[in-house]
């Protein structure tokens, strides 16, 4: 396995773009697919996660096509137009993928089978097959519902309204997808909102998506089905989620100033940049403007002396995937972070939390985990610790950069899924002035 170390660095400077966002560009990918004409996508992430997805598409039946880095056309089939493929589709690490491309295929009268590497086949899937099978698809796979598994999609899909036990953009993609082949009305009710990506596409494509939001916090979404959706260009901006590493790394890193250009700064994705804000960050918005229907700006970041703060379970859906890089800038806070409802982080490419815990502990750094929290008491940060990624692109992103400020190096032990996610990340650190050995 191909471990990497991050050594302490010199003040980390220069402007730096990062990859298009994971979210918008499996949405732009799949529903450009059953649009009717050619979607022209701009930006386009061309990690291993969105190429799976690229590949599936065209074995249900569209014409994808790469015409040179981050530009893609997608010739769609037309909503309730996806074949039978005939061959498995294999869907890597991608558990959004996997998740939305069940929604799909269960509103169409085809059966498709599901597969993923080792990490993907032990994620649960009951959260999305649950509520496809109520509107008329069917699933038979291993216990919980894992992959491999067989999806028979609905010869006749039903609308539903369906209160998502949990907060998951995955799972209400996954219905609202379904739902494009039913007819009337498919509701999504949501405890609180999720990243809306799903909903700001459909109607970029043609959809009608109605959001009305309710005074208890909860969020209802309806999408009236059988549409005809009309291909439309899409200009993906730098995924949030990926910024995360080199602004986490240019507060921690003294002397650090760092530009990222090009964030999309959807409010349903920004809550790690308010929370590293509210610690004191010194983050300034620049060229704020809007690309493909999604707010943008630049990320002006320099070193900061950081506090800790209480990080209110309410935001979670708005930063789940940044709080293992999170806790890496509580490490280097003064006082303690408090981070809550982090139930979700158990059930994404590795249990993150428990993840998070084993690397913080392995660095010396004080903390208290539970099962839907964890506390981290900053200071100086001795490192030198060695960090089980568990195949988790996250967490060895993030444990890099906790090495580039630590007393001592911290070691990765696996650093060959941050492909699926970040191609040329370690490339474009040391570009900043990072070191890694």
């Amino acid at each position: 396995m191909p471990a990497l170390s991050a050594k302490t660095s010199p003040a980390l400077t220069g402007n730096v773009t990062v990859p298009g966002d994971k979210s918008i560009s499996h949405r732009a990918l799949i529903l450009g697919g059953v649009a009717v004409g050619r979607t022209e996508v701009t930006g386009l992430l061309e990690g291993e996660d969105v190429l799976h997805t690229a590949e599936c598409m065209r074995r249900l039946g569209a014409t994808v096509e790469r015409l040179g880095p981050g530009h893609w056309q997608v010739d769609g089939v037309g909503v309730g137009g996806l074949i039978e493929p005939a061959d498995i589709l294999d869907m890597g690490n991608s558990g959004t993928g996997a998740r939305l491309l069940m929604g799909l295929v269960a509103g169409h009268p085809v059966t498709a089978i599901f597969t993923g590497d080792a990490s993907l086949n032990r994620r649960p899937m009951a959260r999305v097959t649950d509520p496809l099978s109520r509107m008329g698809a069917r699933f038979v796979g291993r216990a919980g519902g894992r992959l491999p598994l067989a999806v028979v999609g609905a010869r006749a899909p039903m609308p539903i309204e369906y209160r998502l036990p949990v907060a998951s953009a995955q799972v209400k993609s996954a219905i609202l997808l379904a739902g494009l082949c039913a007819p009337g009305e498919t509701t999504v009710i949501e405890p609180e909102p999720t990243r809306d990506h799903s909903e700001r596409l459909l109607g970029h494509f043609g959809a009608e998506v109605r959001v009305v939001d309710g005074a208890d916090g909860e969020r209802r979404v309806t999408l009236r089905g059988q549409p005809e959706l009309t291909a439309a260009p899409v200009v993906v901006p730098g995924d949030p989620s990926s910024a995360a590493f080199p602004v986490v790394a240019a507060l921690i890193v003294p002397g650090s100033d760092v530009t990222v250009e090009n964030v999309g700064l959807n409010p349903l994705r920004a809550g790690l940049f308010d929370t590293l804000i509210e610690m004191g960050a010194d983050i300034a918005y620049l060229n704020r403007r809007v690309e493909g229907g999604e707010p943008v700006a630049d990320l002006r970041v320099r070193h900061s002396a950081l506090k800790g703060v209480t990080v209110p379970a309410s935001r979670a859906p708005a930063m789940i995937d940044e709080y293992p890089v999170l806790a890496v800038a509580a490490a280097f806070a003064e006082g303690t972070t408090r981070m809550n409802g982090l139930a979700e982080l158990r059930v994404k490419e590795s249990d993150r939390l428990a993840a998070v815990a084993a690397g913080l502990a392995a660095n010396g750094i004080a903390h208290e985990a539970g099962p839907d929290y964890l506390h981290v008491k900053g200071g100086a940060v001795a490192g030198g610790g060695t960090v089980a990624t568990h195949l988790d692109h996250r967490i060895a992103m993030s444990f890099l950069v906790m090495g580039l400020a630590a007393g001592a190096p911290v070691t990765v032990d696996d650093v060959r899924m941050i492909d699926t996610s970040f191609p040329g990340f370690a490339a474009m650190m040391t570009g900043l002035g990072a070191v890694f050995s």
